[in-house]
């Protein structure tokens, strides 16, 4: 594997750290506190390329790799994670859509995701089914040329603000193999029976979007359903290896930033005397956090490159998520104990980040969930 980045893919790195640094520091601590976000900021990623770059050209994408993906993702997480959330999220599901939908589906979903003028979100997760996503219950019943939905989903992304949603839903609860009783619907948001509640008082990603919606018999055309009648979950899965990549490029990213911000307030703040930075223990710990944040990538780009090569390996792909995740956590940790009594005020950008960064370990598949794939895949279980 060669990672030295092509001219074109050096452009768009650049063009992602510019976009992030003049766009998302003035606003990140305005919607961290007010739990909100402005999504003119969303539409100008948008016009700018940074939305939809894996889609073909045809549907309004530029056509590129997962691997320029990650750099987008990286150097945007590097500034501010929960406004990367917010600026990325809407067009989450989108690959779904290119991998297994109609060829109908993908010209009427995908181009107004790209363009800006339209807010995906995908339901998933429920009350009692979240790493064990096969408990799922919110059913889709079969009713003449329609499916009528109901049931409830729970952390949904863009919940309150998507235009449609993919929803995971149980379709044949009789089969004995539970990984074939699922299947995806795109759900348009304003069909009678869809609500959402905007879930308040997160720990961190406040800039995000997050809520519980429910369905109450909500009918969509049968042509609404994502590729085959049953093959729902096997659909997720592979989202998920695509998705838990850009989980790991995100714990690259803000543990860059943890590391930047522990660097220029170690040579700033003075303890004894002398800037902290002088000190062995503070040498130490920037150190270990270098290290740790150079391997998580590793294995991150190690991935995406695969992904693009035709050679997706989930075990791969779980080590970049686990490992980057927690990296991103004890880089978070270090860097506000090296800010002390001063990381605790969220004037400090190192309090937002050590907030933002635990849920890496959380959504997408827990660190446990990620350790168990690991560990079949190397024990042939």
């Amino acid at each position: 594997m060669d990672f030295s980045l092509s001219k074109e893919q050096q452009d768009i790195q650049r063009a992602a750290r510019e976009f992030a640094m003049g766009e998302f520091p003035d606003r990140a601590l305005e919607f961290d506190r007010d739990e909100s976000f402005d999504l003119s900021l969303w539409k100008k990623a948008c016009q700018l390329g940074f939305v939809g770059l894996g889609m073909e050209e045809k549907y309004g994408g530029s056509g590129l790799g997962h691997f320029e993906q990650v750099l987008v993702v990286e150097e945007f997480s590097a500034v501010d994670l929960g406004i990367t959330q917010a600026v990325l999220s809407p067009a989450f599901g989108s690959e779904l859509l290119s991998l297994f939908g109609t060829e109908e589906q993908r010209i009427r979903y995908i181009p107004p995701l790209i363009r800006g003028e339209a807010i995906m979100g995908t339901a998933i997760t429920e009350p009692d089914a979240g790493s064990d996503v096969a408990a799922a219950i919110t059913m889709a019943v079969r009713d003449g040329d329609e499916y009528v939905i109901n049931g409830s989903k729970m952390f949904i992304t863009n919940g309150t603000l998507a235009n449609y949603l993919l929803v995971f839903c149980l379709t044949n609860p009789d089969n004995p193999d539970r990984h074939q009783r699922f299947s995806f619907f795109l759900v348009e948001t304003d069909r009678p029976g869809y609500a959402a509640n905007k879930l308040k008082g997160k720990m961190g990603l406040r800039a995000s979007d997050t809520a519980e919606i429910s369905f109450h018999d909500v009918r969509i055309p049968a042509t609404n359903l994502v590729g085959e009648e049953g093959n729902g979950f096997k659909e997720l899965m592979h989202l998920f290896n695509s998705s838990r990549v850009d989980v790991a490029a995100m714990g690259v990213g803000i543990s860059r930033a943890a590391l930047n911000e522990s660097i220029s307030y170690a040579k700033k703040r003075k303890q004894f005397g002398v800037a902290i930075a002088s000190f062995q223990t503070t040498q130490f710990k920037i150190a270990e956090m270098a290290t740790r944040i150079q391997a998580a990538k590793t294995l991150c780009y190690s991935a995406a490159w695969l992904i693009d090569n035709g050679r997706m390996d989930p075990s791969l792909v779980a080590m970049a998520k686990w490992f980057s995740g927690e990296v991103a956590v004890q880089c978070a940790d270090v860097a506000l104990q090296l800010h002390g009594g001063y990381g605790y005020l969220d004037e400090y950008k190192v309090q937002r980040i050590y907030r933002d960064a635990k849920v890496l370990e959380i959504y997408e598949g827990t660190k446990e969930i990620e350790k168990l794939i690991i560990a079949h895949e190397l024990l042939g279980r």
